[in-house]
């Protein structure tokens, strides 16, 4: 299609956006159409998306969709599945998604088929869980390992935690992990209060293993595990690619897990990065459920029809928010508890992704890519923020609700309703609200309403939905940088931080070493704060 056509569409849509600045468009209209749950709620793949509360009427999406087609972003995620070149800018594919098939169908890159390596691993994270699980592999004194330490920080671990906590809901752990993500000393001396060194297993985590937080972390640990008379080789185990410096053999490691350059470390959480904590915590059988769950949303937003799909519905939603109602945060609450960890990592899914300023062909976009995301859970989220929510700057929210609770204790009534009920009363006023606003004489208790949110539902929390949650957040954040033209793969803006650090890093050891003076090579506030740094404490 012609770049006259992309520019058509978007002034339709301008058109549409100033049309929809008129009173008569106001949410609290809107969301009392006789047919707008009919025209804008999709239920498919295990999942009900309901976008009723956004400023959209039929036209709008219409040309949403039509945008999406023009764009080619159906054929582009199609082929990204299939194994093309996704990450221009790095030359490789982008097949996070291949990391949960079980369908034996080969997917080729560059001519190889990645399906056997892919499949060969989940077999190994089997067996290898199974035999900690059981008993089977001992620590060093000959007690089983029945705690995980994993270290790793972004993508090593965000999506892990995630997937962990909101698994607690469905069973308890057998094993616990916790996370060493900072660098900063005092978690490590936090979770080593918290855990004996004797049976704790040790997941250290780097695709690269050149992060630095990462390194520090298992020097640290390695050091704690030999002052503590025990051998590192029978208690730390890595994630990493290929031929890593963190790639087995290696002096100090029991055993080794590979994820691939075809895999970023936010799209990985289905991966050995994912699969090896998981499963040891909650079984192999469990980690399986959640993948296939994955599986089921990865094929929808691949096959369905646009009008159909959930992701790319969502993606052409937060598009048309960002790109012509002006808005530039987003929200996630979700309301329940075991979603707690979600938000979290879709702030590094979508910030890291989407968070550019030029095309996959190094054309700078008139309007930079990416939002802004933060939450909380609900009902939290409404003693936090929701004061500028209501009547603040506005933005649009992600509402998550679970149908159906575990909790299979005694359930005691508040006010008439038990707790369960109190929650999604709590979730569905706050929605209308934000939508229908209220009129009033008093200035300060005036609410403008006209403010979008999403919800986003699931029947409970099981393994195969937290997969489809999870794959549906994935697809959407690929989709939306195919909107925009981007290359949602890969993350250039996180180095210049990193040469900086590493300028002050070399600096530092310097002065340990004994150099007199070695911050003078450095600008001068942070030469300021160096020498505050290595001052003596009185």
């Amino acid at each position: 299609m012609t770049q006259e056509t992309n520019q058509s569409i978007d002034d339709a849509l301008n058109r549409h956006a100033r049309r929809m600045m008129q009173p008569v468009n106001h949410l609290r209209h809107l969301v009392n159409q006789p047919d707008r749950i009919s025209r804008f709620m999709l239920k498919k793949a295990g999942m009900r998306f309901d976008f009723t509360r956004h400023r959209i009427d039929t036209q709008i999406l219409s040309l949403l969709h039509r945008c999406a087609e023009v764009k080619a972003v159906p054929s582009r995620f199609r082929e990204m599945m299939s194994g093309n070149m996704a990450n221009p800018t790095e030359n490789r594919a982008a097949l996070h998604t291949a990391t949960r098939s079980f369908s034996h169908q080969p997917v080729h890159v560059n001519g190889t088929d990645v399906m056997p390596d892919l499949e060969r691993e989940r077999k190994r994270i089997r067996s290898f869980s199974e035999a900690i699980r059981n008993g089977k592999i001992l620590g060093t004194t000959g007690k089983p390992l029945n705690t995980i330490v994993l270290i790793g920080i972004g993508g090593s671990y965000l999506g892990t935690e995630f997937v962990y906590q909101a698994l607690q809901a469905y069973g308890k752990s057998d094993i616990p992990i916790h996370f060493l993500s900072n660098v900063d000393i005092h978690q490590f001396a936090d979770i080593t209060r918290r855990v004996d060194i004797e049976t704790t297993l040790w997941i250290v985590i780097s695709k690269s293993y050149t992060t630095p937080e990462t390194l520090a972390n298992e020097m640290q640990a390695t050091a704690l595990i030999t002052e503590s008379g025990l051998n590192p080789e029978q208690h730390i185990i890595t994630v990493t690619g290929r031929n890593s410096p963190g790639d087995h053999p290696k002096d100090g490691i029991m055993e080794t897990f590979h994820m691939y350059d075809y895999i970023g470390g936010r799209y990985s959480v289905s991966s050995a990065v994912g699969g090896v904590p998981l499963s040891i915590a909650y079984g192999y059988d469990i980690f399986e459920r959640f993948l296939k769950g994955a599986e089921e949303m990865d094929r929808h937003a691949c096959d369905a029809p646009g009008e159909e799909n959930l992701p790319l519905t969502a993606a052409l939603v937060s598009y048309w928010n960002y790109q012509f109602l002006g808005y530039r945060t987003q929200a996630i609450v979700p309301y329940a508890f075991p979603l707690r960890k979600l938000t979290a990592h879709i702030q590094q899914l979508h910030m890291e992704s989407n968070g550019k300023s030029v095309t996959t062909e190094g054309r700078e976009l008139p309007l930079p890519a990416g939002y802004i995301v933060f939450g909380e859970p609900g009902t939290n989220a409404q003693h936090s923020f929701f004061q500028l929510a209501h009547q603040g700057q506005p933005f649009p929210i992600d509402f998550i609700g679970v149908l159906h609770h575990r909790y299979k204790g005694a359930m005691s009534c508040s006010q008439g309703i038990n707790n369960h009920q109190e929650l999604w009363a709590n979730l569905l006023s706050q929605a209308t609200a934000l939508a229908v606003g209220r009129q009033s004489n008093d200035a300060a208790r005036c609410f403008p309403g006209n403010r979008p949110s999403s919800l986003l539902l699931i029947d409970e929390i099981t393994p195969e939905n937290i997969g489809r949650l999870l794959s549906f957040y994935e697809a959407k954040t690929v989709l939306e940088g195919f909107l925009w033209g981007t290359n949602p793969f890969d993350q250039f803006g996180v180095e210049l931080g990193k040469v900086n650090a590493d300028r002050v890093r070399r600096a530092i050891a310097r002065k340990n070493s004994g150099e007199d003076d070695p911050f003078t090579t450095l600008d001068p506030m942070t030469a300021f704060y160096m020498h505050l740094l290595s001052e003596e404490r009185p």
